[in-house]
């Protein structure tokens, strides 16, 4: 009997859903296996350290439950974490296993949305401070500008289901309104957090009607399909049963619920220690 191998899909916490909504809904042959973080979430505040810490051992244990491919679905491990896990640790762990992250896929394709060539970023503080953003849009656009603004209340009002609250509008006005005061010719902004399409309403709620949001969700499923296509040797190690898993660090019953919003559909996880 052939050995299931899932594609590992890793998140500090529920926001790696989104994602996962969107490859299941573009590549829905395969087999998933979702690991949240919970038990250590959110990343978005801790140190380059830690968040490569706790990202590596969770890509271990994916590796250990056959995943040959593992995608981190979350914008500060792929910040903080995947260049040093990509280029020091895979190739002493696992030389024939493979870890994508968010970020490169959206701003591969960035420059296509925008006419005036003014981009704007937000994203957990971890994300913004990283830079990762500027970096990699630079790498494929050297032309673009590129303004990012922090937003650390965003994640804990979607985690604490108050992202449909007055409270939320408060604090999603303050940041876009920072965001847009930076440049006046924001025409394009990336939301660089998978939480964040839980807060889409609202965001649009206090954007002009002219700027372009680009969520990760469909962008990243796009991408991750033309990556099996171009490389084959992987993609027929995936196997393709349509099943997904989803674990969690934490209390099942907690994650099941919440988790449940975020991924569109009834979620049953297992607890995982690591």
């Amino acid at each position: 009997m052939k050995t299931k191998k899932p594609i590992g899909v890793f998140d500090s916490g529920y926001g790696g859903l989104t994602l996962l909504k969107e490859i299941v809904k573009q590549l829905p042959e395969y087999d998933y296996l979702y690991l949240g973080d919970n038990a250590r979430a959110p990343y978005g505040t801790r140190s380059f350290e830690t968040v490569y810490e706790y990202t590596l051992q969770c890509v271990k244990q994916l590796f250990a439950m056959d995943c040959e491919l593992v995608v981190l679905a979350c914008n500060t491990a792929s910040a903080k974490a995947l260049r040093t896990i990509q280029q020091k640790d895979l190739p002493k762990i696992a030389p024939n296993k493979r870890v994508l992250g968010v970020i490169r896929p959206t701003t591969e394709v960035v420059g296509q949305y925008s006419k005036t060539g003014h981009i704007g970023v937000l994203g957990t503080t971890g994300t913004i401070t990283s830079n990762s953003y500027p970096i990699e849009i630079s790498k494929f656009y050297p032309e673009l500008k590129v303004n990012q603004e922090a937003c650390p209340m965003w994640v804990p009002l979607v985690e604490n289901n108050e992202f449909d609250s007055e409270g939320a509008d408060y604090f999603i006005q303050k940041n876009i309104n920072s965001l847009l005061s930076k440049d006046k010719q924001i025409d394009t902004i990336i939301l660089g957090c998978t939480h964040y399409p839980l807060l889409i309403n609202k965001i649009k709620k206090y954007l002009p009607t002219n700027i372009t949001l680009l969520s990760q969700g469909e962008i990243v499923a796009e991408s991750l399909a033309d990556y099996l296509q171009r490389h084959s040797e992987l993609e027929q190690k995936c196997s393709k049963g349509g099943i997904i898993d989803f674990y969690t660090t934490d209390a099942p019953e907690n994650f099941d619920k919440a988790a449940s919003l975020f991924f569109g559909k009834p979620v049953q996880s297992k607890h995982l220690d690591i």
